[in-house]
């Protein structure tokens, strides 16, 4: 008779936290480089040049695409993270992403093939927003799921550091380019590199991806027989309230992200008189602020909740909104500095617990699909299209009216966190 084996851990906390982080910021690397792009370059080259603003505005509008595309990789993606697995899905997110990145790298412009040029450029753009649609819930699970019950807000928090680090990558990339090179050979050809070299890291987190074993909680849902046909339409049919309130509760969070930096880049360097330089140094060193304030407000939530630290965050960003339009309509570079740290910041406290919290509002068998579902929806409410609504209320109402806009969100998203309450949980301890 065989003795028994003690089953052991199937994932280290270290190979499980370093696999999360690495396909985040990967993915975050690639979604921020377009975003980048899509300010400094795309308007030049990818439309016609007569009208800059409308070319700006249309550049804007690529950007909001891939918004729209993510709820639809949350759908797909989740669908077969919560039937197939976790890590298989993981793997074929990242690949998405990162074909669909190296493709805008490869793109003729519009001197090129005319028309075609943006049509091609928004495909890729589609083909991002599918990828991260998928990438990010995964990401949160294989952390979370693989996590110490009283410490799943300090596990969920690895995968959201992928979004400072890979802003970091992207607009440090940028940034060196543009010291490196003229800006003739940036814009005939340099602008092409951050978008190659995504090949380079798609390699590492495949490597990384393809080492790990299937999360502990999704095993529990195959060795009890628990999948369901089609988790989407579970997730609809029985938690639409968890859909809506999660997506709200993320609304907030992307709105002052993208603010900070898509619209705070675009105003900053064409109507306030940065040079791209000095914007893009600036908004790194605010980044830094973002990535530092994550840790702490992963632990402040383990302490205190998940809820209670998302509702203190949400308060701040509404009075954050009211100030707005006097620290950055300053037009100084001491107050844009200001201004840039004081929202990073504010970005890295409501960012750690997010995931958590998301994904805690569903049970481990449609998890996958629910989390990402909340999640993208709000990408579409509150980013997707954030910069084009800043830029016409700034354009025609002052700086102050993106102020009002910021603080009306934050205010929905604290709603929102109130009608949660306990019942917004699977977790009851998440949300004291």
């Amino acid at each position: 008779m065989k003795e028994a084996v003690p089953v052991q851990p199937a994932n280290k906390p270290r190979t499980v936290l370093f696999a999360s982080l690495i396909g985040t910021t990967i993915e975050f690397y690639d979604f921020y480089i377009y975003a980048t792009a899509a300010v400094l370059v795309f308007p030049r080259l990818f439309f016609p040049a007569a009208d800059p603003a409308a070319a700006t505005l249309q550049s804007l509008a690529t950007f909001a695409i891939a918004f729209f595309a993510r709820p639809v990789g949350s759908a797909v993606f989740g669908h077969f993270g919560d039937r197939i697995g976790r890590k298989a899905t993981l793997v074929a997110a990242l690949l998405t992403m990162g074909i669909s990145t190296i493709l805008i790298g490869l793109l003729p412009t519009y001197a090129t093939i005319g028309t075609a040029a943006p049509l091609l450029l928004a495909l890729c753009r589609f083909g991002q927003g599918l990828g991260l649609g998928g990438e990010w819930g995964g990401a949160v699970l294989l952390a979370t799921e693989n996590a110490p019950p009283e410490k799943r807000a300090w596990y969920g928090m690895f995968p959201q550091l992928g979004a400072p680090l890979g802003f970091f990558l992207s607009g440090g990339t940028f940034l060196l380019l543009g010291q490196l090179m003229a800006d003739e050979e940036f814009f005939a050809w340099g602008w092409r590199i951050p978008f190659l070299a995504s090949a380079l890291l798609v390699v590492v987190g495949l490597y990384v991806r393809l080492k790990i074993t299937e999360t502990p909680d999704f095993q529990k849902v195959l060795d009890r027989g628990e999948r369901v046909k089609v988790p989407a339409l579970t997730v609809l049919r029985e938690h639409r309230r968890e859909l809506v309130l999660g997506t709200l509760v993320a609304l907030a969070t992307f709105v002052v992200f993208y603010l900070m930096t898509v619209f705070a880049l675009s105003w900053g360097t064409s109507k306030l008189g940065f040079s791209r330089q000095t914007f893009l140094t600036l908004q790194l060193v605010a980044v830094v602020f973002f990535g530092l304030t994550i840790p702490p407000s992963a632990i402040l939530a383990d302490r205190y909740g998940r809820r209670t630290a998302m509702i203190l965050v949400s308060a701040a960003i509404a009075v954050f909104g009211l100030l707005f339009g006097p620290l950055f309509g300053a037009g100084t570079l001491a107050a844009a500095a200001v201004f840039m740290i004081a929202g990073m910041c504010l970005v890295g406290f409501t960012y750690g617990p997010l995931g958590t919290l998301l994904a805690e509002m569903f049970p481990p068998e449609v998890r996958y699909t629910g989390a990402s579902l909340t999640f993208n929806l709000a990408g579409i409410l509150g980013a997707s299209l954030a910069p084009y609504i800043a830029t016409w209320l700034a354009t025609n109402y002052g700086l102050a009216s993106v102020g009002w806009y910021l603080s009306a969100a934050a205010i929905l998203s604290l709603l929102a966190l109130l009608l949660v309450g306990k019942r917004g949980a699977a977790r009851p301890a998440a949300v004291h």
